[in-house]
């Protein structure tokens, strides 16, 4: 078959690398493999210079959201061209008229609003306007493509999982992460990520607290970029006895190397979102060989399949619970680590690929609404 001609923003690799971003280094790694497409990258930025083949749209990224939030004007054909389709990676697809794909991984800013930035705000309304006008939207999982056709009342979703990330084998501790020295032989629940409301950080502190006493010794640590949630943690944790609370690691952000370091040594991986659009930390906690335990929202159960002890929403009982079972034990903590290799299976990059490749090449046949 001959390939589709692919315009891909590849925006989210530059600057800051978030789980966006990773995606999108992923997914072109994986496109690039694929026999079926041709990739043309572009990226909407005056902040960095692209080497080629990357195309810079020559438009500011603010101004072109705000124009794109009330308008179809500028298009951007001219600028793509010869690409038959136009994937938005992260949440904007910008006027075109060719097709459009426009990734969406979650929808808690949709939801809440009140809690988004003002350039979140602006890229929320140009992904209303751009499904408004046909844009169909690839989602992480079935729970995200639920949400988008409530929140975006479109029927135009197609779901694509996305691969896990990779965790690379480690033995020594870092030399620089000096801080972890303490948790050098001794069992510690760790939860990574930014520290966002969503993560819902706070409950997993007080539900630790709870579980302190049956936890014989075990520390907590929270690996995460300072977020809008600080000062709810710093709450959480002031509200602890302070023997328990001396038991705490707050490291902030880590680096790739302390962060596997962390996995491999975890005695288990805490997951207690309040929403979620896929769940990287599952996957590389089951990458580990780590035993998870999470709550039961958003996509977490469709991602972390049997390896994970999930708990209702809300519930800091059955969480502290929860994780004294996982971490004190060893038969439960066998059993997760079993079944999240086994789940790890489901879920590939390559698969990933080829699911898109599918939709671009549907999208392409069928032509702009």
């Amino acid at each position: 078959m001959d390939p589709v001609r692919l315009a891909l923003d590849v925006g989210p690799l530059y600057g800051h690398r978030t789980g966006v971003g990773a995606t999108v280094a992923e997914l072109s790694a994986a496109l690039a493999d694929h026999a079926d497409v041709e990739t043309y990258p572009y990226l909407l930025s005056f902040r960095t210079r692209p080497d080629p083949p990357v195309r810079r749209l020559p438009l500011p990224a603010a101004a072109a959201h705000r124009l794109w939030a009330r308008t179809d004007w500028p298009r951007v054909d001219r600028w793509l061209a010869p690409a038959d389709v136009v994937h938005g990676t992260n949440y904007v697809v910008p006027p075109s008229r060719l097709p459009q794909l426009v990734s969406v991984y979650d929808c808690w800013f949709l939801v809440h609003p009140e809690q988004a930035s003002p350039a979140v705000r602006r890229a929320a309304a140009v992904l209303r306007r751009a499904v408004a006008r046909g844009a169909w939207v690839h989602a992480s999982s079935a729970a995200t493509a639920d949400r988008v056709r409530e929140l975006l009342a479109t029927e135009r979703v197609d779901v694509a999982h996305l691969g896990p990330l990779p965790v690379p084998p480690t033995a020594a501790r870092p030399a620089s992460a000096t801080w972890t020295r303490p948790l050098d032989g001794r069992p510690f629940v760790l939860a990574l990520g930014t520290i966002e409301r969503r993560k819902n950080v706070p409950a997993l502190v007080e539900a630790f607290g709870r579980a302190a006493p049956r936890l014989d010794g075990a520390a907590l640590v929270l690996a995460g970029a300072a977020g809008d949630d600080e000062p709810a943690v710093e709450r959480a944790l002031a509200a602890l006895p302070p023997a328990v609370r001396d038991e705490v690691f707050t490291p902030g952000a880590v680096d790739s190397a302390t962060k596997s370091w962390l996995l491999h040594h975890a005695a288990a991986v805490a997951y207690p979102s309040l929403d979620e659009g896929f769940g990287f930390p599952i996957l590389e906690a089951q990458a580990a060989g780590r035993p998870v335990v999470a709550t039961r929202a958003g996509s977490i159960p469709e991602i972390a399949g049997d390896g994970a002890e999930l708990v209702p929403l809300g519930d800091q009982d059955a969480l502290a619970g929860a994780l004294v079972r996982v971490v004190d034990d060893d038969v439960r903590s066998r059993q997760l680590v079993a079944a999240g290799t086994a789940n790890l299976a489901r879920f590939s990059w390559t698969a990933t690929a080829s699911e898109l490749v599918t939709i671009y090449r549907r999208l392409r046949d069928e032509g702009a609404p």
